[in-house]
Parts: structure tokens; C-alpha cells; sequence
């Protein structure tokens, strides 16, 4: 039995490759959590924004919340790790821009039972620069080129190197508090924002257990739902605060780690030397 899916939803989501919009949270709960967001005393963005449900309670008790969990076991099943967060936020007029990419390009996973759940704290729509998908195109792995535009809001600027048809593009346009499931081979991006209202999404990316990371190097992720039988991922602790010392510790070990094993995808493919792996201080998200 599903728990927050229809039948026919999960069905959509196999087919399409995602599914929205999905109501999370009421709005004053997203409006809440947007306003933290600005108001945090350390900006959340570079390495504090990989990972910072490992920094902040709040948003460590958001990727748990079963209102967003329960709709990634209808999809993944019963057991479920957050492997990675990340806030994505363009102020209004923002011309940054994400390109047309799909997310597991250079993670480096055994297995594409990988969703990422992309929760809208601000309205998320067309003028705003909300995420742009290509239905359907979830079932391979495409090439992808590294273009490093300073606009891009990936940090390798990567994209797919084929040509997608304007015509196959949804727009997936999203209240605040409403959020969109997609597969981890989707190829999505994303526009300007060209409103007068900021665009920030939080985006949790969560894997079934038996999914293991295929670098040598050992990662972590936090168990959220179900139990582990496995091993494949080191258990990571929540924080003690927002941004308390020991938090902060576990997490540059974390992140160096996770950012080994990104860049070690990218050299395997050619694009980037061990000098510029060593000196990038963002994942290729």
C-alpha cells in the first residue's frame, strides 16, 4: 500500500520521471522556513550549503519530516537514507540559471533507486525560474560537458551534450509548501529569475539502503526511514545546534570526503585535473 501516492501517481512518476505538484507543508510552514533561511547567522551557501541538515537542527527534523518521506517510500520503498541537501535560491532578478543536466552524472551511485524531493519555500514558477524538466528521459545516462559559467548555479557547470526540443519542456511551477519528486537520470534546469519575489527551494536527495557508493572512499548518509541492512553508507549524527563546533567538524570530514568522490567522477572522465579537484570547495550538485 502506498502512503502518500495514489497507484496511478507512482505509476506517472515510473513513466514521467517525476511527479508534482505535491502539497508538503502548509504555506505558513514554508513562509516560516524561508525566513529562517534569510535570517541564519551564517549565510547557507558554499560548503555550508552541502549537506546542512548535518548544521542546523531544523532543517536535519525537515529531511525526516514523514510528510515528505512518506511520498519518497511509495517510490523508493520502505528503507531510506537522505544522502545529500542543498538549498537552491535566486533573489529576485537573479540571473544565475541552472543547465540542462541530470543529477547522478558524477555521484558515483550503484543504483538509480535515487530521488531528489525539491520543496518550494517561495512561489516557484515560470517568471521565477522554477525547475524545467524533459518527461521521460530518465532511462539513461547521457554525456554531459563541463562549461563553467559564472551564472550557472552548478559548480562544474555541467550539461548534457545533446539538444533538447523546447516543445518536450515542463515548466514545474510550485506554491510554497508544495514540492516535486524526480528521478535521478531526469534531465531538468532551470531559468533566470526574473520576478520581483526571491526563488528558493530546498532539495533533499534520498536513496534506497541497498544503493552503495561505488568509490573506494567511505561515505555517510542519514537514515530517515526504515532500517539498514547494508552497511554501504556511515551513519552520520544529527547536530547538537545550529552550527555547533562538533557539527561543524563532522561536516568539513564529511564534505572533503563526498567532494573526493564527485571530483574522482570527474577526472575518470577526463574534465578536471587533481589540482582544480583539490582547490573546488562546492559539489557537483
Amino acid at each position: 500500500m502506498t502512503k502518500a501516492l495514489s497507484t496511478a501517481e507512482v505509476a506517472a512518476y515510473r513513466e514521467r520521471g517525476i511527479h508534482f505538484p505535491i502539497r508538503a507543508l502548509p504555506t505558513s510552514e514554508a513562509d516560516a522556513l524561508a525566513a529562517r533561511f534569510h535570517a541564519s547567522p551564517e549565510p547557507i551557501k558554499g560548503r555550508v550549503n552541502q549537506k546542512p541538515h548535518l548544521l542546523f537542527p531544523w532543517l536535519n527534523e525537515l529531511v525526516r519530516d514523514p510528510r515528505i518521506v512518506d511520498a519518497v517510500e511509495d517510490v523508493l520503498g520502505p528503507d531510506i537514507w537522505c544522502w545529500g541537501s542543498q538549498f537552491f535560491a535566486k533573489p529576485a532578478g537573479d540571473p544565475a540559471y541552472t543547465s540542462w543536466h541530470q543529477d547522478g552524472t558524477y555521484w558515483g551511485l550503484s543504483s538509480q533507486d535515487v530521488v531528489t524531493a525539491w520543496l518550494a519555500l517561495t512561489p516557484s514558477t515560470r517568471e521565477s525560474g522554477c525547475m524545467q524538466v524533459v518527461p521521460g528521459t530518465h532511462h539513461e545516462q547521457v554525456p554531459h560537458e563541463d562549461k563553467f559559467d559564472e551564472k550557472n548555479m552548478l559548480s562544474r557547470g555541467q550539461e548534457i551534450a545533446v539538444t533538447v526540443d523546447p516543445a518536450s519542456v515542463v515548466d514545474v511551477e510550485l506554491k510554497p509548501g508544495e514540492m516535486s519528486l524526480h528521478h535521478v537520470l531526469l534531465f531538468h534546469g532551470s531559468e533566470p529569475n526574473r520576478a520581483a519575489h526571491p526563488r528558493i527551494g530546498f532539495a533533499i536527495r534520498y536513496v534506497a539502503t541497498h544503493v552503495r557508493q561505488r568509490s573506494p572512499i567511505r561515505e555517510s548518509a542519514t537514515l530517515v526511514r526504515g532500517t539498514d541492512a547494508y552497511g554501504h553508507f556511515e551513519p552520520e549524527r544529527p547536530p547538537e545546534g545550529d552550527m555547533h563546533p562538533d557539527a561543524v567538524a563532522r561536516h568539513n570530514e564529511i564534505i572533503d570526503r563526498q567532494l573526493r568522490i564527485l571530483y574522482e567522477g570527474a577526472q575518470q572522465r577526463g574534465k578536471l585535473g587533481p589540482a582544480d579537484a583539490a582547490s573546488r570547495a562546492d559539489a557537483l550538485m
